[in-house]
Formats: structure tokens, C-alpha cells, sequence
């Protein structure tokens, strides 16, 4: 396409490209307010250098068709009420090859409108069949991969009012009583994934009539569905459509995905059949600036983004300011009402109008903030990946992400959040004080141009399919035929199953003992059962949090943050998954250290490649959490404690390189420097994979040996961090010169002389940063680099598919 000419506008001392001349304000500020002087009001408070780079994306119109015939009277009514009489066409080419019978993904841009696409031809098939003398001639299953985004999506429908549709939302927290007026009653279910797992498939004979009018399945925001979680996914569709075909039922699958590379290969890996993909996006958009900014001082990312979500609330913009973790969204906005100690014009305290939202809050906690927010009383919010999903909130101006988000995917799905009612809009995107943010925000073509990553996920992880097996032979017998729903790796898991006593086979299948392991009790979300956080004196349930992640951010003596508010943990019982706190700030915070070892299993893909040895395979990782510290907000370290927690064994995958170690010496890294080499090379390796593998920091492990007992020479690995690896481990080895390089990059361009947060430290190292050896792994990453061959550059993302 031909883009507009470019126009400069001056940030501080630096002279930046936006791609159209602005035509019109962030509605919250004004409009004598455009995004570019917010910009230079906010950057002009301090460094104004703290910019790097602003682009302005310029508005689209959109290209409309009319409703198809087909939609049900009572809908088309409801739609028209919204004043909708046509549709963006990609709604209409999704709708209609669903109308069709054929499995589709419709993976559009933020705000583009996608649940048309599935609404009209599921809602329309149920409405026709309340005709029937059951009432429901026709059913419809829409899964979402959080209970807000399901509740969200039901209010909606609610809101149309349709004549005769039974409607309702089912999860873990519906009474026994309502879910069975909903398997007998219900037409269109709303629920996620695991009640599909946990309650629906092993008691699909109560769900009979449900299932054997079952015409549409709704999978909605499957990117989100990757890794070991997207595994899980995949299967638990199988046993769906498995069951299904046993009540003669085959029902088409519609998706729905933010824009992800190669959306259709991904949704059939999902499903387990061919799946259309719909990709041209109809919809029209307002125009959108994105800035990068590096905040200056040492400042970290949470109190940068604070000080800008601060600032513009206070200019009347309404924002939300998205972080990588729960204690940067509670820090986030507890420093952001900090700087708002004054009054709105109408009386009341703007601290008043800045909130935290985040997973672990209760559901009515969260849908009381969701409500806040588009009712505009809320006017700023802190924010995880929990808002980043679909729920309708409209009217937000502008979105401030504290730290890159993991993925591209994930970028482009929260600065979307903003201008979602077709308003300009201002995102900004602080860089994280570490190797990956240092590397974006100096590099803008890799945000803002790059393609979006590839889902990964892999449905032959024996470790993920083994469950799966044992819970779909307690739904019905397991037979050879089965093999064409789960895949080729069927017959030898299911060997592995027989072998340890889970199933037992009979000349008509696999069936499980009368007394044995129940697949379904697995967690889809890879992690077990949750860790109850429990107010010690009122024995109140404040959230929960997965068991791997309690054992360093609950276990005694922890300072834990809810709400803006502190606690002290002062028991966590792993018996009884329950962590005890107590509110009251010590005046420090808490961080826990890790001992690692990774031992290389025997089936191991090397390439030699003269000095450095590439390989990949699976190992075993045991972990144990050793101590914790004590930490000031300056950085001091008070002390050490140690804890007595449990190894965690962990059998995934890794990909690693060992290097020799007279190539080192020769390039003046003596052997008394390996230590420190190998370490902050490890540290840049797993800041950097996010750029060519779609996982976020904490989806991967890693660790390094000056002397590894399995290479015997200076080696480093970073491993999936779920059990039967995810694949993200795997697309690092393959993209190992663009990785490395990229990490080579960062620390060559670093202008510090013993390493620091930009390049090589990293807040998360359970060795307290030490040893590191900033210039020993610049050689390291440069002789590996040398020997993989030179990197290709990262290439161009399409900028019609923002």
C-alpha cells in the first residue's frame, strides 16, 4: 500500500516520524490536547530524552456489507435497536462459512467485532429450534478462557432480550442446583474450559439432551490457548467432539483470535481438524500514536508508568496502564494515587478514581471494577493480562504498558484497549529495566513492524496427552479408532498408561480400574490445585494463587500486596493449599532464592559447530526454593533467612550451547571469568527468547555451569518451564542466530561497565545477581553468534493487520 507522507514533531530534544499530520485530540483531554502535546507535557516533566521513538498510525475507514437473509427476525430486530443494520465484512465471511458448516478462526484487530461473526449464525440456530417440542431443538457451547470474559459476553446477549433464548453462564462457582436446571434447560452456555474438563465430559449422560443438539461450538480469544495450556485445550475439544459424535452430534467449531501468525494452522491444531481462516479485517479504526520511552535515573518501569498514568488522569484522560506481575499492578496503582493527592472538579478525590485489577480477586471484586470503568467513574486503572482479554470496555483514551508484555500478540492486543469506540487514541509502552525492553524500545521496528509470532502448541506432549487418555476412557471405552481424535502418538502413550496402572487393556479398548487415577482431576492450567490466601484473623479468602508460584511469593515470611494493601504471610500449609497473612507493612519487600540443577537426557539433537556445541532435548530440572531476602525500597539487602520447602522435579525440554573453553581463554576469558560469563549470558538468553518464541519470561527457566557435568565445558540452558516442555524451547534452537544475536546486540550497545538492570542483571536471579560477567558474555554470545551463523533481520509486519 502507499503510506501518507510523514510529518516530524519535536519531543524534548529529539526529532521523531510520525506516518500522518494529527487531525484530532484524545477525546478524555480536549480537544486542544492531541496526543503529541500529551506527550510533550508528560516527557517535558522530566528528561525529555526518555522518548525514543513515536509513530502515528493513521485512521481507517471501514467496508460494510448487509445482514445476510438468513439472521433470526428477533435478532435482527435486537441489532437494529444498537443501530447495526450491516455487518463489517469479515463478520459476514466468518458468519457465513459457519452458516455452511465449515470450522473458521476470525482473527481481526482489537475492537473489530469479531463476536458477530459467531453470535449470528449460533444465536440464529437457536432461536430457530425453540420451536421444537423440547423447547431447544438446537444448543450452542461458547467457551472463554476467563470467567469475566464469559459473564461479559452473557450480559450482552442479555441486553438484546431475545424472545424464548435461554441463556446462562455455568463455572466453578454456580450452585449445584442451577447447573442442573442448565444442562436441562440451557441453550446457549456460556463457560470455560475447565468446567468442560471438570464436570461436563465426565458426566456428559446428565448433558445428553444438551449435546445431542449441540450445533456450535464457540472458542473465543484462542491465541490465548498456547503452550502446555494451549495442549490441554486442544484435547479437551477431542473429548468434546469424541462425546459429541456419541449422541450423534458433530458441531462446528467457530474461533475467535487477536492477530496471531497463521491463525487457521493454529486453530486446527486446536481442534483437530481443518479450520478456514478469516483475516482481512472490515472494521474501521481511529488513528493511534504509540511512543517508547525509557525512563532515565534507574527508574523502573512501574514507577515510570505510574507518574504517566498519574498524569493523565489528571488531564481527564481515562487510561489503563497494564503490568507484568500482580505486585506491579498493586504498586502500580498504589503510586499512582499517590501522586493524585487532590480533588476532581466535581468534589471528589481522583485517588478515589484510580484502581487495581488483577487475577486472585474475588468475581464480584472484578466485575465491580469492570462496571467502574465503563461507567467512567473509574478514570485510571493498573492492570494485568486478566484485562486484556475481551471484556467491553469502551471509551478508554489511552493505555500505558509498564514493561513489554511478553509477545507482539499481546502488544497489540492491550494497546487496543484503547480507542476501541473508533477515537484517536496514545499508547505507551515504558521499557522494564532489562536486556529485552532496552533492546524494543531502540529498536522500534521489532514492535512495530515485525510480523506477530506463531502460536506454539503441541498436543503429542505425552505429558499433556497421557491425562487426556485416562479421563476420555472413563467418558467411554478408549479403542485403536480413537487414534484419529488424539493423534499418532495415541498407541505408545497409551502403553505407558497400561504399563503404570492407570488404564488396562481388554480385546475392546482401554478402560480404566475400578479404583485409580482420574485424568480429569489434572489442571488445565498446568500448575495443580490453587493456594488459598487466607486472612489470618477473619479467616476471609482474599484470592488464590497457583502452587509453583506460592512457593516464592507466599511462603512464610513473604510480603504480599491485595488491593493496595500489605500483609505478612505467616504460614503456608502445602497440605492443605492454604497460605495464612496478616495485614501490616514491615517497610520492606521480600524476594525468594532458587538452587537449580538440569541434568540432559539421552536423546539429544547436537550440532557441532566448530567451537560451540548447539543442542536441544529433554532434561530434568530440580528446583528448590532455598531462602528469601529482605529488600529496601532503596535496594538494600537487610538479611537472609532460609526456608524449608520441597524440591520441585521438573522432566521438560531445553535448548543449550556449550562453548570450549580454550576459545574463551584465547579471546582473554580466563577460566576464573567463566562463572560470571556464563551466568549473565544465561540471564541475556532468556530476556531475550520472547523476541522469537511466543512465550513471556516466565513461561521459561534457565540456568549455567562454568563446567557442566553433562558437556564438561561452559554451558548454558534455558528450558520450558512446564512439565513435557511447551515448544517455546524448541523455537529458540531454531531461531538461534536471531535470538543470540539480538542478545549479543543489547549487550554490546550497553553503555555500563560491570553490567547492569539494561543488559545483563536480572530482578528475578535466585543468585542475587553474582557472579556476572558483562564483557566475558559479550565474548561468549559473540563466538556462539559467529559460529551459528549471522542473524536474518526480523521481518516486516504488515500494517494493515495492527
Amino acid at each position: 500500500m502507499r503510506l501518507p507522507e510523514p510529518y516530524s514533531v519535536t519531543v524534548g530534544r529529539r526529532t521523531v516520524i510520525a506516518m500522518t499530520r494529527p487531525t484530532s485530540s484524545v477525546p478524555g483531554a480536549g480537544p486542544s490536547r492531541s496526543p503529541q502535546e500529551l506527550l510533550t507535557r508528560l516527557a517535558g516533566e522530566g528528561d525529555p530524552d526518555r522518548i525514543t521513538h513515536v509513530r502515528r498510525r493513521p485512521a481507517r475507514p471501514g467496508s460494510t456489507a448487509p445482514l445476510p437473509g438468513w439472521v433470526h427476525p428477533a435478532l435482527v430486530g435486537a441489532l437494529a435497536g444498537e443501530g447495526v443494520d450491516r455487518l463489517w465484512t469479515h463478520q459476514l465471511e466468518a458468519a457465513e462459512a459457519a452458516r455452511g458448516g465449515e470450522h473458521v478462526v476470525l482473527s481481526t484487530g482489537t475492537a473489530s467485532g469479531k463476536s458477530l461473526g459467531y453470535l449470528l449464525p449460533a444465536l440464529t440456530e437457536v432461536l430457530d429450534g425453540t420451536t421444537a417440542p423440547t423447547g431447544r431443538g438446537a444448543t450452542a457451547l461458547y467457551l472463554a478462557p476467563t470467567k469475566a470474559l464469559a459473564h461479559d459476553q452473557l450480559s450482552r446477549i442479555e441486553r438484546w432480550a431475545l424472545p424464548g433464548l435461554r441463556a446462562v453462564a455455568v463455572d466453578g462457582d454456580t450452585p449445584p442446583e442451577e447447573r442442573r436446571w442448565v444442562r436441562d434447560h440451557g441453550a446457549y452456555v456460556l463457560t470455560n474450559p475447565d468446567l468442560l474438563h471438570h464436570t461436563l465430559l465426565p458426566g456428559h449422560e446428565h448433558w445428553a439432551s444438551f449435546l445431542r443438539a449441540l450445533r456450535y461450538v464457540v472458542v473465543d480469544e484462542c491465541h490465548v490457548y498456547r503452550g502446555v495450556f494451549g495442549a490441554h485445550l486442544a484435547h479437551v475439544l477431542r473429548r468434546l467432539r469424541r462425546v459429541a459424535a456419541r449422541y450423534r452430534s458433530s458441531p462446528t467449531f467457530v474461533l475467535a483470535s487477536a492477530t496471531v501468525a497463521e491463525p487457521g494452522r493454529h486453530a486446527g491444531r486446536l481442534v483437530g481438524s481443518a479450520v478456514r481462516e478469516v483475516t482481512a479485517d472490515g472494521s474501521p479504526r481511529g488513528a493511534a500514536t504509540y511512543a517508547l520511552w525509557e525512563p532515565g535515573g534507574g527508574r523502573s518501569a512501574v514507577a515510570e508508568a505510574a507518574d504517566l498514568l498519574a498524569g493523565l488522569v489528571g488531564e481527564g484522560v481515562q487510561t489503563v496502564a497494564f503490568a507484568r506481575s500482580l505486585g506491579g499492578v498493586e504498586a502500580l496503582a498504589t503510586a499512582a494515587r499517590d501522586r493524585l493527592r487532590t480533588a476532581d472538579r466535581d468534589g471528589s478525590p481522583l485517588t478515589d478514581r484510580v484502581a487495581a485489577y488483577r487475577g486472585g480477586y474475588l468475581p464480584e471484586e472484578r466485575r465491580e471494577i469492570e462496571q467502574d470503568l465503563r461507567s467512567g467513574r473509574l478514570r485510571g486503572l493498573a492492570a494485568t493480562t486478566a484485562l486484556e482479554l475481551g471484556v467491553d470496555v469502551s471509551g478508554l483514551d489511552a493505555v500505558v504498558l509498564a514493561g513489554w508484555p511478553g509477545t507482539r500478540t499481546s502488544f497489540w492486543q492491550q494497546t487496543g484497549r484503547a480507542g476501541r469506540g473508533g477515537e484517536e487514541s496514545l499508547a505507551v509502552l515504558v521499557a522494564g529495566d532489562d536486556p529485552l525492553d532496552a533492546y524494543l524500545v531502540h529498536h522500534p521496528e521489532a514492535v512495530l513492524d515485525a510480523p506477530v509470532e506463531a502460536a506454539v502448541v503441541d498436543p503429542d506432549n505425552p505429558f499433556v496427552l497421557g491425562p487426556h487418555l485416562a479421563a476420555a476412557a472413563r467418558e467411554l471405552p478408549v479403542t485403536e479408532a480413537d487414534e484419529s481424535w488424539f493423534g499418532p502418538a495415541t498407541p505408545r502413550v497409551l502403553d505407558d498408561l497400561v504399563a503404570d496402572g492407570t488404564l488396562r487393556r481388554r480385546p475392546t479398548g482401554w478402560y480404566p480400574p475400578q479404583v485409580g487415577p482420574d485424568g480429569a482431576a489434572v489442571s488445565l492450567r498446568g500448575t495443580g490445585s490453587p493456594v488459598r490466601i487466607v486472612e489470618a484473623r477473619s479467616g476471609r479468602v482474599m484470592g488464590t494463587v497457583d502452587p509453583v508460584r506460592a512457593l516464592t511469593l507466599v511462603h512464610t515470611g513473604a510480603v504480599y500486596q491485595h488491593r493496595g494493601r500489605t500483609y505478612v504471610v505467616t504460614a503456608l500449609d502445602l497440605d492443605d493449599l492454604v497460605a495464612l497473612v496478616v495485614p501490616g507493612d514491615p517497610g520492606w519487600t521480600t524476594r525468594a532464592r532458587v538452587a537449580s540443577a538440569v541434568e540432559l537426557g539421552d536423546r539429544q539433537d547436537r550440532r557441532e559447530r566448530g567451537p560451540v556445541t548447539w543442542g536441544a532435548g529433554p532434561v530434568e530440572v530440580r528446583t528448590r526454593v532455598t531462602s528469601f531476602v529482605r529488600v529496601l525500597s532503596t535496594g538494600e539487602v537487610l538479611g537472609e533467612h532460609p526456608l524449608d520447602l520441597p524440591e520441585r522435579r521438573l522432566p521438560t525440554t531445553a535448548v543449550w550451547w556449550s562453548c570450549d573453553e580454550a576459545e574463551l581463554d584465547r579471546r582473554g576469558v580466563a577460566a576464573a571469568r567463566l562463572p560470571g560469563t556464563v551466568h549473565a549470558a544465561e540471564h541475556l538468553a532468556t530476556a531475550l527468547l520472547p523476541l522469537v518464541a511466543t512465550c513471556d519470561r516466565w513461561d521459561v527457566g534457565a540456568t549455567s555451569a562454568a563446567r557442566h557435568p553433562d558437556t564438561g565445558r561452559p554451558t548454558v540452558l534455558v528450558h520450558d518451564a512446564q512439565p513435557g516442555g511447551a515448544g517455546f524451547a524448541r523455537r529458540g534452537f531454531e531461531a538461534g542466530p536471531a535470538w543470540l544475536g539480538a542478545a549479543r546486540d543489547v549487550v554490546a550497545r550497553c553503555l555500563c561497565e560491570q553490567g547492569c538492570p539494561s543488559c545483563v542483571q536480572s530482578p528475578s536471579c535466585a543468585g542475587g545477581n553474582d557472579p556476572l560477567d558483562r564483557h566475558g558474555a559479550q565474548v561468549l554470545l559473540e563466538v556462539t553468534v559467529r559460529a551459528l551463523g549471522d542473524p536474518a533481520p526480523l521481518p516486516r509486519r504488515d500494517v494493515d493487520r495492527v
